[in-house]
């Protein structure tokens, strides 16, 4: 898709994937409380620095359409310059619809072979001599939101000394929950942030796991408003 969209070679190995085996049940918890779904997401979006190619959970409001896809219900979320969002939805998994896309492949193959070779749609629907060298943004460069859920001591300081460190690596807070105590003595803090580039959040979270206070890994997922 991002071939298709920005006229960029297919490269795999550039797109960052991150699955959902590490994903909590209290973290898709949380992030309703907020007013967000957690779902597994590939984004493509070109911005003045280069292309984002990138699958991982994400956060999304769940005003949005796409975070109401369920099931085995797939859809993709296109935004144009002119005509802004459009959503294509359908089934994804089940024994017609795979079989209506294979057919729908041999269907195209078979056409091709008829047609003289200066009639044919390229595969990407572009000539290959129209490639665009654009470069593919490794995930530290990506600019997103952040969902962070941190276990730490229940006692006063414990908020501000996170959010100096947060402050310090020029991350702002959009919103910020405490869970009651999940153990005795520890609570577990909730810190959406505003966007910032990954490199900056990925220092944050080194130093706030230095601290006394803090108590195991903190859990970090993306965010997307899908907007911009």
């Amino acid at each position: 898709m991002a071939s298709i969209a920005f006229g960029i070679p297919t490269q795999f190995d550039k797109c960052y994937l991150e699955g959902i085996s590490k994903l909590d049940a209290k973290d898709i918890r949380y992030a309703e409380e907020l007013g967000y779904r957690v779902k597994l997401l590939g984004l493509t979006r070109r911005t003045a620095a280069g292309i984002e190619l990138r699958v991982h959970p994400t956060l999304i409001p769940e005003s949005q359409l796409i975070a109401n896809v369920n099931g085995v219900m797939n859809a993709v979320l296109a935004k144009g310059d002119a005509i802004g969002q459009t959503l294509y939805y359908g089934a994804g998994a089940g024994a017609l619809p795979t079989a209506s896309a294979v057919v729908a492949d041999i269907i195209d193959v078979a056409r091709l072979l008829t047609a003289e070779t200066e009639h044919r749609v390229p595969p990407l629907a572009f000539q290959p001599d129209q490639l665009k060298d654009l470069p593919i943004l490794p995930i530290d460069e990506v600019v997103s939101s952040y969902y962070l859920r941190i276990g730490a001591a229940d006692r006063a300081g414990v908020l501000a000394n996170i959010t100096r460190l947060l402050a310090d690596n020029g991350i702002s807070i959009e919103a910020l929950i405490q869970k009651g105590s999940v153990s005795e003595g520890t609570a577990e803090v909730v810190i959406l942030t505003h966007r910032v580039q990954e490199k900056a959040i990925n220092t944050a979270i080194a130093a706030i796991e230095t601290l006394d206070s803090v108590t195991g890994k903190v859990v970090r997922l993306r965010m997307e408003d899908l907007n911009d």
